[in-house]
């Protein structure tokens, strides 16, 4: 069976539901992913990768390919050429495969992340945010165990009628947070912490358990799946101000 049997693309998810689809990167080979960005590539599509371990994402031939001929000097700026096909964050594991769209107009979502080692949660959302076309404003660090990093950025934060909270250990800032601004407020539990609350399951259930009416909870270390849903709202809101004008 070839590699190309094992997939199929859904380059119409965009016009049902307003979101393209993503290629989640974790569980398929270097050689899927290559097929998958050559399928792309055949149609002048882009696509956003998820979950793209640097290790794999090294061993790509959309990165490698035709450049162990010629000089030094012309394999680097074949490698450079490679590079920029495939633009890759190693914080959040993400990647843009060709040309994504161009990040305009204000930011209407702010992405909070209640520690630095929920950051690559928050960036996973942000570039998620980015490759819609949309800009969003990051928050970092700013725990209720400091609860004066909030307060003292709390208006700022008001200020985008959508919030994405990225928090680990108890994850009770999605809570704080969620008492505190009027906009949609989506949770995103983290996977970081000690102990029990390793592996994300005491922050799923804590922002499930949240006494901060209307929070949407979206599932463990899922930036992705955030973003998305902010996206939605967004959307939603456009074409509620459309009918409006009518």
């Amino acid at each position: 069976m070839s590699v190309t049997e094992e997939f199929t693309l859904d380059f119409a998810r965009s016009e049902r539901i307003g979101l393209e689809e993503a290629i989640f990167c974790a569980g398929k080979s270097p050689e899927q992913i290559d097929a998958i960005l050559e399928a792309a590539r055949g149609r002048g599509a882009s696509l956003l990768l998820t979950r793209l371990d640097p290790e794999k994402r090294d061993r790509l031939k959309a990165l490698s390919a035709e450049v162990d001929a010629g000089s030094a000097q012309e394999r680097a700026s074949q490698q450079r050429s490679a590079a920029a096909r495939l633009d890759y964050c190693p914080v959040s594991r993400t990647a843009v495969f060709g040309d994504a769209p161009r990040v305009t107009g204000p930011a209407r979502v702010a992405v909070v992340a209640a520690g630095t080692s929920d950051v690559p949660v928050a960036r996973e959302a942000l570039r998620v945010l980015a490759y819609a076309g949309r800009a969003a404003s990051l928050f970092a660090d700013v725990g209720v165990a400091g609860l004066w990093r909030l307060t003292t950025r709390i208006e700022e934060i008001r200020a985008h009628p959508v919030v994405i909270v990225a928090a680990g250990m108890d994850a009770a800032l999605p809570s704080v947070v969620g008492g505190l601004v009027a906009g949609a407020v989506i949770a995103v539990p983290t996977s970081v912490g000690y102990g029990v609350a390793a592996g994300g399951r005491a922050a799923l259930d804590a922002v499930l358990a949240s006494c901060a009416p209307g929070i949407t909870v979206v599932n463990i270390d899922n930036g992705y799946g955030a973003a998305c849903a902010a996206l939605r709202l967004l959307h939603a809101a456009g074409r509620l101000a459309a009918e409006t004008e009518r």
